[in-house]
């Protein structure tokens, strides 16, 4: 799927479609997955490609400190500004490089695009673009500990906490409907009550994960939330299409919780969501194909088709498991018992 622009969008089953160009959501998590990769194994490869990754993010930085987001296979920027939630992914991408990027050079650079990305972080209007970007200040907090990340993670942390606060009683939630990448909004309050020792966002986080887990845990499997019409309050919840993207948001947001309480459930909780990728789920159809991870589980059957977002999803889940030792252990007794 990575060429020496970046990382092709969407493919036709296994076949990069270079007809969908790239876009900066996909570059900013591929990005993040070669860094998380290289601290992992070393391997020359990941270096290689994270530095293609980072080029098209200074590349798609604008002077204001937002970012493009759609790239043309003939290397051509088709918008002008990106959406908020490619925007919040590329301040996530470039914390996660001010904590962990290889060389000095490279965190430096990091730090001198977040630093310009911050100045436009008030622009961030959604929750999920604004937990995105908190993911990535907080790393860059807890790598440097710099006022201007405090004051950024400070004021998208009571932005999220304003939205949890104005709920029903029985719906323990950011917004009257479940849609996306839900996991990422409690588990943006998690790191971002660990870095700035704020008990309020650390409960409010923990009790935002419960209400999730009580809904996205099935008979043990993990069933996330369809956009096939998504799941609205005291309405009818979609069961397809899946997607990958959710699995890989709750393995993250359990570790969040776990490193918040050491609390082994979360482990447990983590190892089921990635077990969703291989056959764990619905329709017991194994969704990871060799490198890469179908689109979606539909009723039908699995979208085989096998764009950058799911390939990384399932990626970004292997390794960030693959950092806790009893999280691996797990894994591997799980994949031993399925055959």
């Amino acid at each position: 799927m990575s060429d020496d622009v970046g990382m092709i969008q969407h493919a036709c089953e296994s076949v990069p479609n270079r007809s969908t160009g790239y876009c900066t959501d996909d570059i900013a998590r591929a990005f993040m997955v070669a860094v998380d990769y290289d601290r992992l194994t070393a391997h020359p490869r990941a270096v290689g490609l994270a530095s293609r990754y980072l080029s098209y993010l200074q590349d798609a930085q604008l002077d204001d400190g937002r970012f493009r987001n759609f790239m043309s296979f003939a290397r051509l920027w088709l918008d002008d500004v990106g959406t908020h939630d490619s925007n919040g992914r590329a301040i996530w991408a470039l914390g996660h490089g001010v904590r962990f990027a290889p060389t000095a050079e490279w965190r430096r650079v990091c730090r001198t695009m977040l630093d310009r990305a911050l100045r436009a972080v008030d622009w961030l209007e959604y929750p999920r673009s604004q937990a995105y970007a908190m993911l990535g200040i907080a790393h860059a907090f807890h790598a440097e500990g710099m006022q201007n990340d405090r004051m950024a993670l400070r004021f998208l942390a009571d932005r999220l906490l304003a939205r949890f606060r104005d709920r029903p009683a029985d719906w323990r939630w950011f917004e009257p409907v479940l849609t996306y990448d839900n996991a990422r909004l409690p588990e943006a309050l998690l790191r971002a009550g660990t870095a700035l020792e704020d008990t309020t966002a650390l409960n409010a986080g923990r009790e935002a994960l419960t209400f999730l887990e009580s809904i996205v845990f099935v008979d043990d499997a993990f069933v996330p939330i369809g956009n096939e019409g998504w799941y609205p309050h005291n309405g009818e919840r979609a069961v397809y299409s899946q997607q990958p993207l959710e699995a890989a948001a709750m393995i993250d947001a359990e570790l969040a919780a776990f490193d918040a309480s050491d609390h082994e459930q979360h482990l447990d909780a983590a190892q089921r969501s990635f077990a969703w990728y291989e056959g764990r789920n619905s329709l017991n159809i194994r969704l990871s194909n060799g490198g890469g991870c179908y689109d979606g589980l539909e009723s039908t059957g699995p979208n085989r088709n096998m764009g950058a977002e799911s390939t990384l999803a399932r990626l970004a889940g292997a390794i960030a498991l693959a950092q806790i030792p009893q999280a691996r252990q797990k894994s591997h007794a799980w994949r031993s018992n399925a055959g």
